[in-house]
C-alpha cells in the first residue's frame, strides 16, 4: 500500500488567500471600476491589514496582471466547451456568439482584457502568453473553416471586438447588436471566401 502525498497545507492556505485576494478585487471593479482597485481597499474587503497584502502582492498592477491571466484563462475554457459545428459558417457563428456573451457578461473583464483603461499597466509575459493560448484557440476555428491570413485573423477580431463595444457602450443588457451576428458572419465569410448557405436565410 502506498503512502499518500503530504500535502502541503501552507501552500494551499496561500493559493486559498490569494483566490479571496482576488476575488475582492473583482468585486470591487465590477461596483466601483477598475481604477477603484487599490491594495488599501482591497485589503479592507478581505479583513487584512495592508501590509500583509505584500506577500502575497507586491503592487496593484501585480493583482492586475493575476486578474487579466485570470479573465483569459476563463476564455480559454469557454472556447474549450464550445460546440463545434461541421458547417463552417455555423463554426463561425458559434464562436462569434460564445465570445460575445462572454464579453458583454462582465464589462470591467472585458475592459482589462481588451482595452487599456488603467494607466501605467501593462501584463507580465506570463500573463500575456494566457491571452495568446486564447487567440490561438479561435486561430484553431478559424484554420478548420479555412480562414489562416494574417488580415483576415485580425479582420475577424476586430469587428467581433467592435460589436462588442457597441454593445457594451449603446445597449448594455440588451441583445441589439447580438442578433446582428449571423449578418455579420455572412458578410465576412463572403468576404474571405468561405462557401456555405447564408445564415441569415437559414436562421
Amino acid at each position: 500500500m502506498s503512502a499518500l502525498p503530504n500535502r502541503d497545507r501552507r501552500a494551499e492556505r496561500r493559493e486559498a488567500t490569494r483566490r479571496e485576494i482576488l476575488d475582492a478585487a473583482w468585486e470591487i471593479a465590477r461596483q466601483e471600476g477598475l481604477s477603484a482597485v487599490t491594495l488599501r481597499e482591497v485589503a479592507g474587503r478581505i479583513g487584512m491589514r495592508s501590509p500583509s497584502l505584500y506577500s502575497h502582492f507586491d503592487s496593484k498592477n501585480a493583482i492586475y496582471d493575476a486578474m487579466f491571466a485570470q479573465a483569459w484563462c476563463e476564455l480559454c475554457d469557454v472556447f474549450d466547451a464550445m460546440p463545434q459545428p461541421a458547417a463552417h459558417r455555423r463554426a463561425m457563428l458559434a464562436q462569434a456568439e460564445v465570445f460575445f456573451d462572454f464579453a458583454v457578461a462582465d464589462l470591467a473583464r472585458y475592459q482589462l482584457m481588451n482595452q487599456r483603461t488603467i494607466p501605467g499597466f501593462r501584463p507580465s509575459r506570463e500573463a500575456y502568453a494566457v491571452s495568446i493560448a486564447a487567440y490561438e484557440r479561435m486561430q484553431k476555428t478559424l484554420r478548420r473553416c479555412g480562414v489562416r491570413a494574417r488580415e483576415d485573423l485580425d479582420l475577424w477580431t476586430a469587428i467581433t471586438g467592435g460589436f462588442v463595444d457597441q454593445q457594451l457602450a449603446n445597449d448594455p443588457g440588451g441583445n441589439r447588436w447580438r442578433r446582428q451576428l449571423p449578418r455579420l458572419v455572412d458578410m465576412y465569410c463572403d468576404e474571405v471566401g468561405m462557401p456555405g448557405p447564408q445564415l441569415r436565410r437559414t436562421q
